[in-house]
């Protein structure tokens, strides 16, 4: 590993508590940067693309919910911080990216319409009616979201 902090020896002379815990942070982490990862927000580390899978990034939130309800009241402070700061960036990340493909069918449509050389003067026309309406539908999201909360 590129990033470790502890050598070999280290390892070794540690606790099993410790072992434990550093085992809890890395496979938090880990599963903190997977559904980021499939979330948009941070590009695969191979390709350097962004996808998205919003079901699977779904899963490893799911599955870091299960670990914070089976393990309340046995984690120390720092490890349930971290459990806690994680989830609440995905679920932040997950309401946003399920926001934003709502808004892109809608993008999409728009878009064919206006293909056609002779629809692009009206679709323009149709556009430039649709972007005063574009700011409060972007209003109506904040609300949305914010109701929510």
């Amino acid at each position: 590993m590129n990033g470790t902090r502890f050598s070999k020896d280290a390892l070794a002379n540690a606790s099993g508590e410790e072992m434990m815990s550093s085992l809890f942070v890395g496979l938090v982490v880990q599963q903190t940067n997977m559904a980021l990862m499939l979330l948009g927000r941070m590009p695969h580390p191979e390709t350097g693309q962004t996808m998205q899978d919003i079901e699977s990034a779904k899963l490893f939130i799911d599955q870091l919910e299960m670990l914070e309800g089976k393990t309340r009241g046995n984690l120390d402070k720092q490890e349930d911080k971290l459990l806690k700061q994680s989830l609440t960036a995905l679920r932040l990340a997950f309401v946003e990216a399920v926001e934003s493909q709502a808004r892109q069918p809608q993008a999409i449509p728009s878009m064919p319409a206006s293909e056609p050389a002779k629809s692009a003067g009206p679709a323009k026309s149709s556009e430039g009616a649709g972007q005063p309406s574009i700011p409060p539908s972007d209003e109506g999201s904040r609300k949305k979201f914010s109701k929510k909360y």
